[in-house]
C-alpha cells in the first residue's frame, strides 16, 4: 500500500471508531510496514498541536518567551509521541501480545488525527465568546470522546478487557502529563 493509501485508509478507521463502530479496525494495516506508515499522523496533527496551542495563549495572553515555549511544545510533542510508541512496544509485548503491536500503534497513530481534530473543534466555543460553563462543558465532552476514542482502539487492536485499556491510556496521558510539566518548568 502507498502512503497515500494509508494514510486515506487509516484516517478512515478512526473516523469510524470515532463514532464506535468497531469495523473500523479492518482498515488499518497490521504489519510493520503499515505502522511505519502510519506515523505519517505525526505530521497530520502537528497544525491542530499548534492550533491548540495558540488558542491557549489566545484565551489566557501570550506568555513572555512565546518562541523558546513553543519550540519546547513541540520537541514535547514529538518526545511523546515517540516515547509512547517506544513505551507501548514494551508493554504490549510483556502482556503477551507483541504480534499486535503493529495494528494498535498504527490505530493508535490515526485516531490521534482525530483526537486533535475533536480537540480543536471543541475548544472554538471559548473563542466565539460563549458562557464559560459552555465552553468548558465543550472542552470536558472533547477530552473525554478523545480518551474514550484511546480506550476503543486499545481494546479492539490488542483484543483486551477494559482495565488493560485503561491502563495504556494512562500510561500515555501521564507521558503528557509529565512532558507539560517539564515543558511549564522551561
Amino acid at each position: 500500500m502507498n502512503t497515500s493509501a494509508a494514510v486515506s485508509s487509516g484516517l478512515h478507521a478512526a473516523w469510524l471508531l470515532a463514532r464506535g463502530r468497531a469495523d473500523g479496525l479492518r482498515h488499518v494495516e497490521a504489519d510493520m510496514a503499515g505502522a511505519a506508515r502510519s506515523f505519517w499522523a505525526v505530521a497530520i496533527c502537528l497544525p491542530a498541536f499548534v492550533c491548540l496551542r495558540l488558542l491557549a495563549w489566545i484565551q489566557t495572553g501570550a506568555p513572555p518567551h512565546a518562541a523558546h515555549l513553543l519550540a519546547l511544545d513541540l520537541l514535547s510533542y514529538l518526545i511523546g509521541w515517540c516515547g509512547f510508541a517506544v513505551l507501548s512496544h514494551r508493554l504490549v509485548g510483556i502482556m503477551g501480545l507483541g504480534a499486535h503491536w503493529p495494528r494498535c500503534i498504527a490505530l493508535w497513530n490515526w485516531c490521534n488525527v482525530i483526537q486533535y481534530m475533536m480537540l480543536v473543534g471543541f475548544s472554538i466555543p471559548g473563542l466565539l465568546g460563549v458562557p464559560k460553563l459552555v465552553d468548558q462543558v465543550a472542552q470536558l465532552v472533547g477530552v473525554g470522546w478523545a480518551l474514550w476514542l484511546e480506550w476503543f482502539a486499545f481494546r479492539l487492536a490488542l483484543g483486551i478487557g477494559a482495565l488493560p485499556a485503561v491502563g495504556l491510556v494512562a500510561v500515555d496521558v501521564s507521558i503528557g502529563i509529565f512532558l507539560a510539566g517539564f515543558g511549564a518548568a522551561g
